[in-house]
């Protein structure tokens, strides 16, 4: 038995890889949020310093690690929880793909998610044979709805949703008897305004009662950790009493290096403020790049990404980008056929170049001055 899985969606770039990659000057590939910049030297010597792990690490954490997490949401997302509300993960993804079997869903349970949405909430639900939702509307979420996932600031698009939409959201969660997930990963890389975007935790939002209630939280792009697994969730104790259960006895278990790691990254916010300050600068270059060559920017308030339209179908632009050496993701792995998905998580040089290669697009010189073709037999 086999399970019904979807397509991993990523297959179908490759030959617009192939296509990018034969721009003369290679390709530029902006298609996936995965952060190039160096892990900060505090971190990698608090790794290398608890390198000599020869128990096993706690499901639940060290008591240090939970405590910075606490202190964590209390400094930073203005969150008062306990030791009963804090858990770390291996990474954030594993907990998205996982909470529906951590909650003994199943078939005939719906899970529900962002309309324009990372492919992983979905993923989740057919894991345990439940039933996805993409819906952006409290309202309209069904009756059978266990599980509701929000995503703010959202991938692909950069949608930061307000306290009334968070507020609406657990309102209705509640009718429903259904646990409410906000994935916040991309929270701290905030460009509307010089702070983190507002946490479903916001007291302004719970009005006291965390019950049913999870923030997903991941120092992979503010710490540039994506490669250490490192990422945590607060909330409810219920719940994450019930998930803390079930990962012990799977033996989901965060390295003790990385524990270690976290405890080092949480406390600092010098380099997560560094780190945003450099994004912002690349996104800067990008967008006005972008719109100078007739792309239209939407949402992309926050987070790693521009999402991006030309009013055309995303497959059109993707192969457009792709003539200019420029690797970007169709809005169709999202559920999304007109826009695409532009990531800042290129070095500097990289974006500057991107940003010449759209500026000669733009004005019609791109294969002119380079004396470049393109082999379409690579589409």
């Amino acid at each position: 038995m086999a399970l019904n899985l979807p397509d991993f969606p990523w297959d179908a770039l490759e030959p617009y890889a192939a296509r990018a990659r034969v721009h003369p000057q290679g390709m530029i590939d902006l298609s996936v949020g995965s952060p190039v910049d160096a892990t900060p030297a505090v971190i990698r010597d608090a790794l290398a310093g608890a390198s000599d792990a020869h128990a096993y690490p706690q499901t639940a954490g060290t008591p240090e690690l939970r405590k910075a997490i606490i202190e964590w949401f209390a400094r930073r997302r203005g969150v008062e929880l306990g030791v009963a509300n804090v858990l770390p993960t291996i990474g954030s993804k594993e907990f998205v793909a996982g909470l529906g079997l951590f909650l003994g869903l199943g078939p005939g349970d719906t899970v529900v998610h962002p309309a324009a949405a990372y492919p992983s909430y979905a993923l989740g639900a057919a894991v345990v044979g439940a039933i996805a939702v993409a819906e952006d509307d409290p309202s309209r979420w069904p009756e059978s709805t266990r599980l509701i996932w929000l995503n703010s600031p959202g991938n692909p698009n950069g949608r930061v949703l307000g306290l009334s939409e968070l507020r609406a959201a657990v309102a209705r969660a509640r009718e429903l008897d259904a646990v409410i997930a906000s994935d916040e990963c991309y929270a701290e890389l905030n460009w509307a305004e010089n702070r983190p975007t507002v946490s479903i935790l916001d007291p302004r939002v719970t009005d006291g009662s965390r019950h049913n209630i999870l923030a997903v939280c991941s120092l992979s792009k503010q710490s540039n950790l994506a490669g250490y697994r490192a990422g945590f969730v607060g909330g409810c104790s219920h719940v994450l009493g019930q998930v803390l259960a079930v990962r012990k006895h799977l033996g989901l278990m965060v390295p003790a290096p990385v524990q270690a790691a976290m405890v080092a990254a949480l406390g600092d916010d010098a380099h997560v403020d560094a780190q945003r300050e450099v994004y912002r600068a690349r996104r800067e270059i990008l967008r006005t790049a972008l719109e100078a060559s007739g792309y239209r920017i939407d949402h992309s308030d926050a987070g790693l990404y521009l999402w991006a339209s030309r009013g055309e179908p995303a497959w059109d632009t993707v192969a457009r980008l792709a003539d200019a050496g420029i690797l970007a993701v169709p809005g169709t792995f999202y559920g999304d056929d007109t826009h695409v998905r532009i990531a800042l998580t290129a070095r500097d040089d990289a974006i500057a170049e991107a940003a010449r290669r759209l500026e000669k697009v733009s004005s019609g010189f791109e294969g002119i001055l380079d004396g470049s073709t393109v082999d379409e037999s690579a589409n």
